[in-house]
């Protein structure tokens, strides 16, 4: 019978999947796996090929392209063999792909291997666009987007790759299984009656999928403390129904007419820092847009380019991110938000390109019906995602332990992200105070990550954040202690990309207060007097209250250095100089000291040290004070 799927006895995931669900199961379950691999990918090239900014970006770029280009050697044999084959060949791989990938330590496996699954990862996608019904495309892509986000919450954004045990691989396994399934599956249906789906819906996977990794995963777009775990946690929930609901518009696209204008003004909206909360509104106009896009015409008098379609949107992501991230370290001569606003109208204009005389197809699963089956499960996420904050602990004793870390997002010397051993190593210090450096709150360039809460989970205490090059990327302030005061003083940007700040914290140790600058100079020669005049601030030097004062984090200088002298006038010292100067950079081989804490009368170090752990390219400073 024609669309009937031929049972295989030796895979029975294979048996439930029918010939009406296998194509968009594949389609779901093929992105999941992609952004796993991406999810990788990607902060690989940063810490790995990249080397934290010592490999040039130019080779960077043309590295991360060389796998988006790959997949387009899918075209000829497409030709000489059929998609079919192609769309298993690529199946296959990226399943092998992302099992070894678990299997992975880090170094150049862990880079090479998830490149390989991201190609591989494309070869299915463009197998797929050559053989996949029209109408099941939208709802795939969508629901794709929507379960690797959704996915990515329900596991507190730490996914299986970076996790052991057996608990993980069960996971990987299943989802690995039901996704060849559908895909061995999917083959085996008879042509599609409706006709395949048009190059623009397919040309969308790329830019969909930039959007969402930019606006749909971080927490740090609603710019909320740690004392608003529950109103966070609602966020989580509404997400997940909005998602859900965005798979309904991607199959029946109701009112896709005003969703690309929606996208652009959301988008928008989100880049400039005018509403950030907007980020709600995205999946459902994305969704949408998608629906939109399947319902254009093919063109009849030449064959279909769905698979270079879904490759160049592939490429468009890959431009678009590395753009974006790219001028955070060097001057595009324009301001990055235009590239997120840039790929929105795209995304609306090719949604707009419809065939008005083709009725807008009906949902098999009304709206209403997505919502009532998401809402429970945004309840479940909801609940699962929300912790309560800490409360205060004072101290008696005029003695507290301070560690300064610069943990680069979180990724240590192999690419592993590494913030639960970061946390565990910290904890074992007995601290009072941690202050960190290159914090990341959910760049989709490192991963979508929150380090801050998956730290300061690890180590029980509250946490205060510091926004510097945006409001995902910054400095933060953990601790237990009564804090009287916390304030984020922008620094100047003196030439340099990256944006900078001061964190001037006030708190309580042994009933007496002192001032905390925790800070990450990015151009310490003219940032380092405006870190000085906050000193002065703080210590009450300028006619406030006086208290000791206490300057730390990764400063970009060395003792021996003018910046240092900028510092030093604020009546800062250095104590480690006499406590054996230790090197903090690079980790693997540190022959420098760009890491410190400068105290300024009335603290004392009575201990310091350098530990040589690996969970950074920079070492942390461990120092124990007392107040005089």
């Amino acid at each position: 019978m024609a669309g009937q799927v031929t049972e295989n006895r030796d895979t029975p995931v294979t048996r439930r999947i029918t010939p009406r669900s296998a194509t968009p199961v594949a389609l779901a379950l093929g992105v999941l796996l992609l952004t796993d691999a991406l999810r990788v990918f990607l902060p690989s090239l940063i810490t790995l090929y990249g080397r934290a900014g010592e490999t040039p970006p130019e080779q960077m770029g043309v590295f991360a392209a060389l796998w988006f280009v790959l997949p387009f050697a899918a075209v000829p044999v497409a030709r000489l063999a059929g998609a079919r084959p192609v769309l298993v060949f690529g199946a296959i791989a990226l399943v092998a792909g992302r099992l070894v990938l678990q299997a992975a330590g880090g170094g150049d496996a862990q880079l090479y291997v998830s490149a390989t699954a991201v190609c591989a990862g494309l070869v299915f996608l463009y197998g797929a666009a050559r053989t996949a019904a029209r109408d099941t495309v939208p709802v795939g892509l969508a629901a794709g987007l929507a379960v690797s986000t959704v996915v990515h919450l329900l596991l507190d954004r730490m996914d299986l790759v970076w996790r052991g045990g057996p608990l993980p691989w069960v996971a990987v396994l299943v989802a690995c299984a039901a996704f060849l399934a559908a895909a061995l599956a999917s083959v085996r249906l008879s042509p599609p009656s409706d006709g395949l789906a048009p190059a623009a819906v397919w040309f969308l996977a790329g830019p969909a999928l930039l959007l969402t990794g930019m606006f749909s995963g971080g927490p740090g777009f609603l710019e909320l403390g740690q004392d608003w775990a529950a109103l966070v946690s609602f966020d989580v929930a509404l997400r997940v129904v909005l998602l859900f609901w965005g798979v309904a518009c991607a199959r029946s696209a109701p009112w896709s007419g005003w969703a690309g204008l929606i996208l652009i003004i959301a988008v928008s909206a989100q880049a400039a820092d005018v509403a950030s909360g907007l980020v709600i509104v995205t999946p459902v106009v994305l969704g949408a847009c998608l629906g939109q896009a399947a319902r254009g015409g093919l063109p009849a008098a030449r064959p279909p380019r769905n698979g270079a379609a879904v490759l160049g949107g592939m490429v468009v992501f890959l431009v678009g991110t590395f753009l974006y991230y790219a001028a955070y370290d060097a001057d595009l001569g324009f301001p990055n938000v235009v590239i997120p606003i840039a790929v929105a109208v795209l995304v609306a204009a090719t949604s707009a390109k419809i065939s008005r005389g083709r009725p807008v197809a009906s949902a098999a699963w009304p709206a209403r019906r997505w919502l009532a089956f998401a809402l429970p499960l945004g309840l479940v996420a909801g609940l699962l995602a929300w912790r309560p904050a800490p409360g205060e602990r004072a101290v008696d004793r005029p003695e507290f332990t301070l560690i300064t870390y610069n943990i680069r997002m979180g990724f240590g010397l192999e690419g592993r992200l590494d913030l639960d051993r970061i946390a565990d190593w910290a904890r074992a210090q007995h601290p009072d105070v941690v202050l960190l450096s290159e914090v990341d709150r959910g760049w989709m360039l490192n991963g979508g990550h929150d380090d801050l809460a998956r730290i300061a989970e690890g180590l029980g205490m509250r946490y205060y954040f510091a926004p510097a090059a945006d409001r995902l990327w910054g400095e933060a302030l953990l601790t237990n202690l009564p804090v009287r005061q916390v304030v984020s003083h922008p620094l100047g940007r003196h030439d340099y990309p990256t944006g900078a700040q001061a964190q001037a914290i006030v708190l309580t140790v042994g009933g007496k207060e002192v001032g905390i600058v925790n800070t990450h100079l990015q151009a310490p020669p003219g940032q380092a007097p405006e870190a000085a005049a906050i000193v002065r601030a703080l210590s009450g030097a300028d006619g406030g209250a006086s208290r000791p004062v206490l300057l730390a984090g990764d400063l970009n200088t060395t003792p021996d250095e003018p910046a240092m002298r900028a510092l030093e006038s604020a009546g800062l010292s250095d104590p480690l100089l006499t406590l054996g100067n230790p090197p903090t950079s690079p980790a693997d081989a540190p022959s420098k000291r760009i890491d410190h804490v400068l105290l300024s009368p009335g603290l004392r170090a009575i201990e310091a040290r350098v530990p040589r752990v690996p969970f950074s390219d920079h070492l942390p400073v461990v120092v124990r004070l007392r107040l005089d």
